[in-house]
């Protein structure tokens, strides 16, 4: 089974669960090249400088001290470079310029004769086109239990929210947001964990619910879980007063 994954270019959670991902492939999956796109943390692209202000602005200086400085040293551990992951594999990086879903970039994919896209962070979202140009389709992980809290950052509202668990959800991607048929769906009781506990938690679930998916998919006999579009909620980036609210109610972000 030839793989191509899809993620961004993120400094904390994604090269060691990338590299652990690609560790425990089964021996007939292959992942035979990648496209890494610029990071967006705040579900959109916006430059370094609006993305410092917004995290400023929003979370306030003792979290904005304690990332900057992660991120800093982030930098200087490759360990945590995305791209550095996939070179020292000898994996190819594929080069696109704007927009995945312009035919030149999906040309590109298409050289590579992909069975399934791994979406694992992937922050563009994804046409019917490129969808249909792997024999498969497109797997995406959300972190959540889909079809509640789609959207962003649900590690951060199911605990302003007191939620008791959430979970992982991987699904075979449409042309929506998080709204395609469940493959694999695990649930994790939340407890006391902090946000940066419970994302490095559910980041490492998710890598092996994506296993369980790629082997579903490759035995072909599997049962799809229904994405209720009637039972769903969606979540975009917090306010101020949103992370007032979410101090407020006793959560931690670390």
């Amino acid at each position: 089974m030839r793989l191509v994954i899809l993620t961004q270019d993120d400094p904390f959670y994604l090269a060691r669960n990338i590299d652990y991902l690609l560790k425990n492939l089964p021996p007939y999956a292959e992942v035979v090249a990648t496209v890494v796109f610029d990071v967006s943390p705040f579900g959109k692209r916006e430059s370094f400088s609006e993305k410092i202000k917004k995290t400023y602005d929003i979370f306030g200086l003792p979290f904005f001290i304690r990332y900057g400085t992660k991120f800093v040293l982030s930098k200087l551990d490759s360990r945590n470079n995305v791209r550095k992951v996939l070179a020292d594999r000898n994996i190819p990086l594929i080069q696109i310029e704007g927009a995945i879903n312009k035919d030149e970039n999906l040309e590109k994919l298409k050289a590579y004769k992909p069975d399934l896209y791994l979406s694992i962070a992937g922050n563009q979202i994804f046409k019917r086109k490129l969808l249909d140009s792997a024999t498969y389709g497109c797997i995406n992980l959300h972190t959540a239990l889909l079809p509640k809290y789609r959207g962003l950052m649900p590690s951060f509202w199911v605990l302003k929210n007191s939620e008791t668990h959430t979970g992982v959800s991987v699904f075979f991607v449409d042309e929506g947001i998080d709204s395609g048929p469940i493959l694999v769906q695990e649930k994790l009781p939340i407890g006391n964990m902090s946000q940066a506990e419970l994302i490095d938690v559910t980041k490492k679930m998710g890598m092996d619910a994506m296993l369980k998916a790629i082997d579903k998919i490759h035995s072909g006999t599997y049962e799809l879980i229904e994405n209720d579009a009637s039972q769903m909620t969606y979540f975009s980036f917090p306010t101020r007063d949103d992370v007032k609210a979410f101090r407020e109610a006793g959560k931690r972000f670390y």
